[in-house]
């Protein structure tokens, strides 16, 4: 089928992705291209800004080229979250670097303002931790250098893509973007006075505040796109997943999810935007055009953590790793806790160590690759039970490279003690946003059956006592790691450490 297709742009960290879908979720055509990172001091991750753009480029013409003559009925759009670019409105000119989500050159002037009463004052209004991750303190950092030029322009990576996209024409964020930066007031849906007070930014200088879906304004100057395509939806890439899940699950309730990547999302959608839990953000998923919030964990070594261990052992990271796991029956009590930059959500210890405990002589590199991958399901456990405590999640959406290894998405199960419902589908953020983008066409995506997740249940002679075990395990892990397990998870910044991405 070559007409009604919605381009769906997925601009990541270390990639630009651009699919074409059809309305049954399918891709027929795809192009990629990677982008790269440099950290020019300890701490400092940058990215350069023109490379963001013309890596879309590039990934749009091969996509593409793959349907020549084909209708392209829109355009959706999911972007890295936190990371900010500033450009100048006349020629769209990047101005400094694009300073990522992994940055950390905000946490000096993050921990000045951590007062008590700033904290609170966050929290209340951001749903966040105030912390370095979160744009506010790198969009503070860029205005500081850039001076008061009236035509410089500021924003998330969502508002310098949707710049370029429209040759300068929109000038504006989705709110589940804006809702990451630390400056926007989480149930107003606007542009906080007091947070921007906070950090010393103009609230005038920033980007309209618009709903997930359009009108997003149109295509200018784009090569291989007719000027005029409509832009129909835009989101953050994990809120992207969590569309792209429940869209091609066609399952009822509003399940949680997990993107196990290098680090991990566990996002479950929350009631309203005043949940707090701590330990865990609270952020406006999307607005299309009711809002939905959530909550969000996001675990700093998943995939990493594994991939560090299996170099350590001697084996390759990926496929190797998980195949020599799952010649072991069990960890017989080895367990991994992967603190190598600190630990994440929901405890968010940056004094917490790496630790592998359990060791006897006769223990295998096999049982310390399975605490390795062991490791992962304990840490989203971690996040669900401070998400979910009462146990009311039925089902857990799960979506990444790593849920190829069927050992890991079985452990996850067994100790979660619920199915999971593994996606199919591995450019998950992308086909979520084409998914809302198909929803502001008028023409709701209807999924092909063999998009559908598969389910993994939990083993049944995993018994809930044998559960408890494991997890208590997993605590004693954590506790030698020198987490206070018994106490309950923290917020970010409840001592005098800091946030890390």
């Amino acid at each position: 089928m070559n007409s009604d297709l919605i381009l769906a742009i997925d601009q990541g960290t270390t990639s630009s992705k651009a699919l074409l879908v059809d309305r049954t979720g399918r891709v027929l055509g795809s192009g990629a291209c990677p982008v790269s990172i440099a950290s020019p001091r300890p701490g400092w991750v940058e990215q350069d800004a023109a490379e963001l753009w013309t890596s879309v480029l590039d990934a749009v013409a091969s996509a593409l080229a793959q349907r020549p003559g084909a209708t392209i009925t829109g355009v959706a759009l999911s972007n890295q979250r936190e990371s900010v670019v500033a450009w100048r409105a006349g020629d769209g000119r990047p101005v400094g670097p694009a300073i990522s989500w992994q940055d950390q050159r905000g946490d000096a002037s993050c921990r000045a303002l951590a007062t008590a009463e700033n904290r609170r004052l966050v929290r209340r209004l951001s749903g966040l931790e105030l912390g370095s991750m979160y744009s506010a303190s790198k969009i503070a950092w860029l205005l500081e250098r850039q001076g008061q030029a009236s035509d410089l322009r500021i924003g998330t990576v969502d508002a310098w893509l949707l710049d370029r996209l429209t040759g300068g024409a929109v000038y504006a964020t989705e709110a589940g973007n804006a809702s990451r930066t630390l400056l926007l007031d989480l149930e107003a849906r606007a542009w906080s006075p007091e947070l921007c007070g906070l950090f010393g930014v103009d609230a005038a200088r920033l980007p309209e505040v618009r709903a997930s879906v359009g009108p997003w304004g149109a295509t200018r100057g784009v090569p291989g796109l007719p000027d005029g395509t409509p832009i129909l939806a835009v989101l953050g890439d994990s809120h992207a997943a969590l569309y792209g899940h429940r869209a091609l699950a066609q399952v009822d309730g509003d399940l949680g999810k997990a993107t196990y990547g290098t680090g991990s999302s566990v996002m479950l959608p929350a009631d309203q935007a005043g949940r707090r839990v701590p330990g865990l953000a609270t952020t406006l998923a999307w607005q299309a055009p009711e809002p939905l919030w959530a909550l969000e964990g996001n675990i700093l070594y998943t995939g990493a953590g594994m991939d560090w261990l299996a170099r350590t052992i001697g084996v390759r990271p990926g496929r190797e790793f998980s195949e020599l796991a799952a010649t072991a029956a069990s960890s017989r009590g080895v367990a991994f806790v992967p603190a190598l930059n600190g630990l994440g959500a929901p405890w968010w210890d940056a004094s917490a160590t790496g630790t592998l405990t359990g060791l006897t002589a006769s223990t295998t590199r096999a049982e310390i690759a399975r605490a390795g991958l062991e490791s992962v399901a304990h840490q989203v456990c971690d996040v669900v039970d401070a998400m979910d405590p009462e146990g009311v999640q039925t089902a857990l959406h799960a979506g990444g490279g790593a849920t190829a290894s069927d050992l890991l998405m079985q452990t996850q199960a067994d100790l979660l003690g619920r199915p999971l419902l593994v996606s199919s589908i591995a450019d998950i953020s992308a086909i979520g946003a084409a998914a809302l983008a198909f929803e502001a066409a008028g023409a709701p995506m209807v999924p092909a059956p063999e998009l559908a997740p598969r389910e993994v249940r939990p083993s049944e002679g995993f018994t809930p006592e044998a559960r408890a075990a494991a997890r208590a395990t997993w605590a004693d892990a954590l506790a030698r790691a020198g987490v206070a397990v018994q106490k309950s998870p923290k917020h970010p910044n409840d001592n005098t450490h800091q946030t890390r991405s």
